[in-house]
């Protein structure tokens, strides 16, 4: 059965994300919960709602991933396709720092919004590849899998991802919404993924544990996963305290960005003398955008230079 926090054992409840085994049965999972961290990364631009929400879904899909990985690294969840989002990408390293971004035609993205429905992933993306990249650092190979963009959420992406790359048996839940705050409306994101541990000679059969875990994994809310008054060991409980669950350790999460003064210039040196100087605005600097932070970089010509032979 899970522990439930009391006043003196109490864990974080919001940015993070833990890993979960329900009792004696060949089912474990994860759960991600995100109030500050997805709040920064969605307003860093003014995304419409729904490229937001889409936004949103990849980062906390990223999270959950991203955390089983079993060494230093990084989890890189990108979704491209000819709809009226280009791409959606969610960076995840293993220390629990997240980034995110989306590049999208405002215009086409207003002509889909039109209805009561939110558009969701396929309507945004349109026909297209979904991709996770694991990387190991640089002295290791890369590894990526690849699988088409099927239904309406990147939920439904993944689980399609899981059956044909990784021949595991995958359920996953994401809610993104808005809710009111002192300050004002505030982004807040939620996940679960559930899966099966294949069966062998010495456990036998896990199909009869695996439906009745989904089962329950079905009754999930999108209201129950960004609740801020429900926290992630309490939505465990109600989920599966029948047969009793652990929530392990969580692991905090951050968000973040990898831009920094060297990367830019390192950026701009790759450039020619004559492509630099149609950079060179009006008042003479050079300035680069991050994509991700929307932090803007100054940069003096002299300073990417190419030096005088």
């Amino acid at each position: 059965m899970t522990d439930l926090p009391t006043a003196e054992t109490a864990r974080p409840t919001d940015d993070l994300v833990a890993a979960f085994q329900i009792e004696r049965e060949p089912v474990r999972g994860r759960i991600a919960r995100m109030s500050e961290v997805v709040h920064d990364i969605l307003t860093r631009h003014d995304y419409p709602e729904p490229v937001a929400n889409l936004l949103g879904e990849a980062c906390t899909l990223a999270a959950l991933v991203g955390a089983s990985l079993k060494f230093d690294g990084r989890l890189i969840m990108q979704a491209q396709g000819d709809g009226p989002v280009r791409y959606v990408v969610a960076d995840y390293d293993t220390v629990g720092g997240l980034r995110g971004y989306c590049r999208y035609d405002a215009d086409r993205v207003a002509e889909i919004s039109t209805g009561f429905v939110r558009p969701g992933a396929k309507s945004l993306l349109g026909d297209g590849l979904f991709i996770m990249t694991v990387d190991q650092g640089p002295d290791m190979e890369r590894y990526q899998g690849v699988t088409a963009i099927e239904g309406e959420t990147l939920a439904l992406c993944a689980e399609q991802y899981f059956a044909q790359s990784e021949q595991t048996p995958t359920r996953i839940r994401l809610a993104v919404g808005q809710l009111q705050t002192d300050e004002g409306l505030a982004w807040r994101a939620g996940g679960m993924v559930l899966q099966n541990i294949a069966g062998d000679d010495a456990r036998g059969s896990t199909d009869e544990a695996w439906d009745r875990s989904q089962a329950l994994f079905e009754t999930v809310g999108e209201d129950e996963l960004i609740d801020p008054a429900v926290p992630p060991e309490l939505l465990l409980y109600r989920l599966f305290h029948e047969d009793g669950v652990r929530m392990f350790e969580p692991k905090s999460l951050s968000a973040m960005c990898r831009c920094s003064s060297e990367r830019i210039l390192s950026v701009l040196k790759s450039f020619s003398d004559e492509e630099r100087e149609d950079m060179v605005e009006d008042d003479g600097v050079i300035r680069v955008t991050c994509e991700y932070c929307s932090r803007i970089y100054d940069v003096a010509p002299e300073e990417v230079a190419t030096p005088a032979s």
